[in-house]
Parts: C-alpha cells; structure tokens; sequence
C-alpha cells in the first residue's frame, strides 16, 4: 500500500487522456462521435465531473483533437513523434504528461475508446488510491465466461478450467475482465515502476453492459447504437445554445411531395414547427433554415418564418461552417435538427446534433438528443420547447399548413 503522507490538502489528482491523430482500425477514431459527442469530449467530461480529479490533460499529436479537447475544458499536451507512433504506450503518454504536473500525488489513465465510462466510474477508481490507499486500481467488471485458446494437438483447450468438468457459475470463483477504462496510480511509485500495476491493485466494479472498446468500425457502430439506450436522457436548454440551425425537407415536413396537375409541389408542414420557430426567434436565438433543395417553397418557408435560409447548398457542412463564421456564433453551440445522411457532416460540426424521430437509423445514431416527434409533425416545436421551457411543451392540435412552389 502506499505511504503518502496524510494532510488537510486536497490530493492533485491527474487524469491523462492519451488520444493520438493516427488510427488504423478506425481513421479518426478519437473525434468520432457517439451519441453526438466525439470519443475525446466524453472522456474528458467524465473525468471533468468526477470529483477527485483536479487536472484533466489529453495527450494528443492531432491538432483537432487539441482543440476539441481544449474547447471541452481540458489541458492539452503536445505528444512529440517519438511517443506518438503505433508502437508508443499508454504508460509513456501519461510519464509525458506528468512532466508538466510535478506536484500530482495520483494520475489516472483514461481510455477514451471505452465510451461509456461514467463520473462514477472515474471517481471510484481515483478514490482506491486516494481514500483508500491502493497503489493502483483497475476499473473491472464481473465475468463468467469460459475462455478458451487453440492448441495445435487438441483443438480447443480451455484455459483456467478442465474442458471435461462443468461447474456451475455459482461454483466457480468470480472472475473480472479488465474493462481497458480507467486506471489510477499513486504518481511517486508510477514514475518508479513505469507502469499501471504495481503494489496492490485494487479491482473497482463497473456495470458490464457498459463494456465496450472501439477498436475497429463494428465496435463504432455498437457504441452508436447503444448510446440511446447507455446515455443518460438529456436535452439541451436555453443555456447550452445560442443558434438554431433546420434542415428542411423531413425535419419540417414529412418527407413527401404533392405534386398537382400542372407539376406544382406542395409540402405540409405543422403550425406547432412556426409557433415555436417564433418563440426562438423572440428569445434572441440566431436562426437558419438549410436545406440543399433549391426550391421556392424552401424560400417561401423562410420568409413566413422571418428567418434566412440557405438553400441549393452542395456542401451544407460547408455552408454552416462559414455561416458560423460570419455570425460569430461557436459551433459548439449550435442546435442543429435534422433527419437523413446529408445531414451527417453538419452532426459532426455542432455541438447539439438532434434527430427528429423518424430519422434515418445512421442519423439517430449520431445525434446527441432525438425528439419524440416524428419531422413535420411538431418536432421543432418540440425542441424549442427544450431550450425555452414547459411553456412550450404541449404543441396544440393544429392542422398542416400546405406550401406550395412553381413547377420545377
């Protein structure tokens, strides 16, 4: 166990983030998002909320890590080439990392390729060294598999059990799986050792459904689809948004098109979507319709709103970004509602993806919040209740308002 010193001063308590540009099994790996936030973001706001941890630094050599981290309210440090190849460790990330942070009494590791780590996770695993004096610790979580190995003379062999002898689960010894999440280390005896496990290792149980590495593109899409269901339930408020940005077609229509006798299209759109688009204009919101429909209903829809539109737009992930740009506005703070997979590069841009609820699957997977209402239905009266309060939570019952535009 270690002997540091007890006294009346908080503990400095490191967490370090190693998240490196180059990823083979998946390219981009560490912004990738799950749940509309990328893998760096939700570790470095677990261990933001945890409450031993005093410093959250990510280990990057990627620029746009660097400032996704950084936005996010951690300490950046600058991983140099010589630690920053396929071959680098963890281990040699975080001794770099503790350069910079000489009086830190523990420092943790923290995968951000475990997506759903928790707070709670983070805090018990620092809180084995810090209150309870462990050397280190390893988050866990309760296994009962049988692991077996291939062996060129028998075929399967099993390991750690006779293949011939079937015990019962409660007649074996628990078993844990390392879940790769989080580690803690006393810092004196980390720089000694130079590696996690040293001294007595303490084992901190996590919640095994939420056991998941992504190492290849299948792992990024179980995380995806998991996420509505491991996330906790949470929709953005006045607070966390200072613009608005919808697409058109599916997010305030249903996706279909009338078109009468002489090729004139009309849309319905809900009265609900214009009540509230005007209760976010009212709030001092910046509002934009953008749509890659060049068509006059889009236009026409605009005008009844009184807010701008960009539409006809190839590159909506482009046309946002210099939108965002001109109207000073961070794109982290940006609500952006949309429903199928053109709308996946303006997710990745925004820090308040939503999918209405009728989205395309690839759409709701990606996003940070879904509404409960399908597009063209009052889904954005719904989220303009999100930001504004329960005075807008119950739309009325109101009939579709027909748009219609000239022959196209």
């Amino acid at each position: 166990m270690n002997d540091r010193p007890s006294t009346n001063a908080r503990p400095k308590v490191l967490a370090v983030i190693p998240a490196r540009g180059g990823s083979k099994g998946v390219p981009g790996k560490n912004l990738a998002a799950v749940g509309g936030v990328p893998l760096v973001v939700r570790a470095v706001r677990a261990c933001l909320a945890a409450r031993h941890v005093t410093d959250v630094a990510v280990s990057t050599d990627d620029p746009a890590i660097a400032a996704a981290a950084a936005a996010a309210g951690a300490h950046v440090v600058v991983r140099p080439a010589a630690i920053a190849g396929d071959t680098a460790t963890s281990e040699a990330a975080v001794l770099h990392a503790l350069e910079g942070h000489a009086d830190t009494d523990v420092v943790l590791l923290v995968q951000c390729t475990s997506p759903f780590l928790t707070h709670e996770d983070v805090d018990s695993v620092a809180a084995a060294v810090v209150v309870d004096g462990a050397d280190t610790a390893v988050t866990v979580a309760p296994f009962h598999g049988f692991v077996w190995r291939e062996s060129a003379q028998d075929g399967g062999e099993g390991m750690g059990h006779d293949k011939a002898f079937r015990p019962r689960r409660q007649d074996r010894p628990q078993d844990f799986l390392e879940t790769g999440a989080a580690y803690a280390m006393d810092a004196e005896g980390f720089r000694t050792h130079r590696h996690r496990f040293f001294g007595h290792t303490a084992l901190v149980r996590t919640d095994p459904a939420r056991v998941l590495e992504i190492d290849d593109p299948h792992d990024l899409a179980r995380a995806r689809a998991l996420a509505p269901l491991l996330d906790p339930a949470r929709t953005p408020g006045h607070a966390d948004v200072d613009a608005v940005v919808l697409d058109f077609d599916g997010t305030q229509t249903d996706d279909r098109v009338l078109i009468d006798s002489e090729g004139r299209e009309l849309v319905a759109v809900h009265r609900g979507d214009g009540l509230g688009v005007a209760a976010l204009r009212r709030a001092g919101l910046k509002l934009l319709i953008l749509s890659t429909e060049q068509n006059p209903v889009v236009a026409a829809r605009a005008r009844k709103l009184q807010i701008p539109v960009l539409h006809g737009v190839d590159r909506k992930d482009l046309a946002l970004k210099q939108w965002c740009e001109e109207q000073a506005v961070d794109p982290a703070r940006v609500l952006y509602a949309g429903n199928d997979v053109n709308d996946l590069p303006c997710f990745s841009l925004v820090g308040w993806p939503v999918a209405v609820a009728d989205a395309h699957d690839s759409v709701r997977a990606a996003a940070r919040a879904v509404t409960a209402t399908p597009g063209g239905e009052g889904a954005i009266r719904e989220i303009a209740a999100w930001l504004l309060g329960p005075e807008l939570h119950h739309t009325p019952s109101l009939n579709p308002t027909l748009h219609n535009s000239p022959a196209q």
